[in-house]
């Protein structure tokens, strides 16, 4: 069954062992998506949305109360529907990322509704699966459950004897055992990575990407979320395999290196087989006005070079809080693990005996007092595989990461 809305001269051909018409459920396939108004046409007089002509009822004595960052927005077209392919920010982020054409990106509402809706385009509730790799962001396990589909779960590496990371070190990707379960069970459609992984910041290596993505028994596709790559190496980045690999979804998000977590704007770098099949299976208007009007100032190049300028700083102010952690070892915190490639560390805490094992208990007291006491919030992590002990810290300002070293050096002295 055709796709609707692609050009057969899109249809994808690489790698061999794929076909998107036999990933896609049926009923999807066959769908005919919601035409809306501004499909058709969006200049002139409008009257063909049954929207309010006059305009938004915010009186002007209201704007003062408004945050000054939202004043601006209420002199947009608040009224009218927005754009439902926003064609300006998919320009600005082929710029950025390097891909082809806007053919080949997906906007959603924040990584999360990007990471629903290909569950729900692909895996037949109650009959199908993803296959996750624990410890991993936890959405990928709440969406499937939502949308009553089974989820495989093959561990990373938990064991530290190669080093961190890389293609064998502690919480790198088992390719083999991937390779193993898919195999196993055909009824598994979607692989879920995360690179660079929360909690555990490390990469993924492209060439074990490319292992499982040319795994001629796995038939699905594999999503991988990059909701921190810009705070790794520039050659890291999954989106440099899309044009190869039809059976790639690389997810973005303006949430992290952008600093606009508040605007809900996520990204899928795919096929545009698989993007045309997102776009007609979406909600018509997704991406608000404000939210796109943030979004295309937060893509010029004089933004872009303000967020890569922001990144160095956290990037320094990470190196800085390893240093200081380092130097509470003697109180009983342990060597950071992970790749730290991200904007944060994981750590673990360990007995107060000596003992060098890590230690929930106090781990989750030390927590829990940094955020009632201290108003210090971090995250305990000790629940997840590989992470006995642990807390996620996210990298804050210079002053922010004096306060929780601070907090850390007494609270270990005490707890």
């Amino acid at each position: 069954m055709p796709i609707l809305g692609l050009a057969p001269e899109l249809y994808p051909t690489k790698p061999a062992h794929f076909d998107i018409e036999r990933v896609i459920r049926p009923n999807i396939l066959a769908l005919h998506p919601y035409r809306c108004a501004r499909d058709d046409y969006s200049e002139g007089i409008l009257l063909d949305a049954n929207e309010n002509a006059l305009g938004h009822s915010i009186p002007p004595a209201s704007v003062a109360t408004l945050e000054p960052e939202l004043q601006p927005t209420l002199s947009l077209d608040l009224h009218r529907y927005p754009s439902p392919t926003h064609d300006p920010i998919k320009q600005r982020l082929i710029a950025l990322r390097g891909v082809p054409g806007p053919e080949y990106v997906f906007l959603g509402v924040g990584s999360d509704e990007v990471i629903d809706l290909l569950i729900r385009v692909c895996v037949a509730p109650g009959k199908e699966k993803i296959l996750i790799t624990p410890p991993t962001y936890g959405m990928y396990s709440v969406c499937a459950q939502v949308n009553d589909v089974g989820v495989v779960k093959v561990p990373l590496e938990l064991g530290a004897e190669a080093g961190e990371g890389g293609e064998r070190g502690r919480f790198s990707l088992k390719v083999d055992e991937v390779k193993k379960a898919v195999s196993a069970d055909p009824s598994i459609k979607l692989i879920f990575l995360c690179s660079p992984g929360n909690p555990t910041g490390t990469l993924i290596p492209l060439s074990s990407l490319r292992q499982i993505l040319e795994y001629e028994n796995f038939k699905g596709i594999v999503i991988v979320d990059e909701a921190y790559i810009d705070f790794a190496d520039e050659e890291a980045s999954a989106v440099s395999l899309v044009k190869e690999y039809a059976n790639l979804c690389v997810t973005q998000t303006l949430s992290k290196s952008f600093g606009l977590a508040a605007i809900r704007l996520g990204i899928a770098f795919a096929h545009p087989a698989l993007v045309q099949i997102l776009m007609n299976t979406k909600a018509p208007y997704n991406i608000s006005t404000p939210t796109a009007s943030l979004a295309l100032s937060a893509l010029s190049d004089s933004a872009i070079g303000l967020m890569k300028d922001k990144v160095a700083t956290l990037a320094k102010g990470r190196n800085y809080l390893l240093h200081g952690l380092a130097n509470l070892a003697p109180l009983g915190l342990g060597s950071v693990i992970g790749g730290n490639s991200a904007n944060f560390v994981v750590v673990p805490v360990l007995a107060k005996d000596g003992s060098g094992k890590p230690d929930n208990e106090r781990a989750h007291k030390i927590y829990k007092t940094l955020a009632e006491s201290e108003g210090v919030v971090v995250r305990y992590r000790g629940s997840e595989p590989g992470c006995a002990g642990c807390l996620r810290i996210t990298i804050g300002s210079e002053e922010e990461n004096n306060i929780v070293l601070q907090k850390f050096e007494e609270l270990l002295k005490t707890l």
